[in-house]
């Protein structure tokens, strides 16, 4: 006797969607690997350094979406961006809030650009389902630079914190400043960080070492560390790496 066949069959467990991060700093990438992998619906498939090592992750994997930074060494975002869209959606992720940057993207075909602290975990998540099947993602600067030149775009939202941090091109006394404006103070506050104290944590995470910290924001090596210890003991950390999870919000 034939089997009967099961009136209600289950449907097929849908794939996740295939990501690729391109980002210069490790610990950006290191996050956003563990956030995206961590679901049943996404999973990274490559990691990237560069453009250049993003286009060939994107020819070679064939993902669904491609997070990708603006300032990365080698080949950047914006000068990758041709050789990418062709073969997948892109996401820029990125710090950088220039609106010629931001416009230029768009022109190069990015269907989102989400700047750091201006989005939530979820609405990252969100953004990436999203683009995938045609929606577009923009984060309050973004949409900003885009309405004041008038450009058509049909989702962009508005969107809370959550901060990564990125490593500049170059660094100096004005990434300094930079850092302090990045660092929003609903992040500091959460921490109970000092405004020094989330400097350092900015730095911290962007891999720098105490001497590198140090000459950055002109003090001592011993200070960094008073101020390291200070930070620890706030975030409940025992090393950098869990306290710099714990800032990106990915422990």
């Amino acid at each position: 006797m034939p089997p009967i066949p099961n009136p209600n069959p289950s449907p097929s467990p849908t794939p996740p969607l295939r990501i690729v991060v391109a980002d210069d700093n490790p610990v950006v990438r290191a996050g956003l690997t563990a956030l995206l992998s961590g679901r049943e619906d996404t999973t990274v498939v490559a990691e990237a350094a560069n453009g250049r090592e993003a286009c060939d992750a994107a020819r070679r994997h064939r993902p669904d979406v491609v997070l990708l930074d603006v300032r990365m060494p080698e080949l950047d975002g914006l000068a990758a961006l041709p050789h990418l869209v062709p073969l997948a959606p892109v996401i820029m992720l990125t710090y950088s809030q220039e609106s010629e940057t931001i416009r230029e993207a768009v022109r190069l075909g990015a269907s989102g650009y989400l700047v750091h602290g201006e989005f939530t975990v979820e609405q990252l998540v969100t953004a990436v389902r999203d683009i995938r099947t045609g929606g577009e993602h923009f984060t309050p600067t973004a949409t900003g630079a885009l309405t004041a030149t008038r450009l058509p775009r049909t989702h962009a939202t508005a969107h809370a914190a959550v901060k990564l941090p990125a490593i500049p091109s170059q660094i100096g006394p004005q990434y300094l400043s930079q850092v302090q404006s990045y660092v929003g103070q609903s992040t500091r506050s959460r921490f109970r960080l000092s405004t020094r104290e989330a400097e350092i944590m900015d730095l911290i995470a962007t891999g720098m070492n105490n001497q590198q910290i140090a000459a950055t924001c002109f003090i001592s090596e011993k200070t960094v560390k008073n101020h390291i210890n200070r930070i620890f003991a706030k975030l409940h950390s025992t090393s950098r790496s869990q306290a710099a999870a714990k800032w990106l919000g990915v422990a």
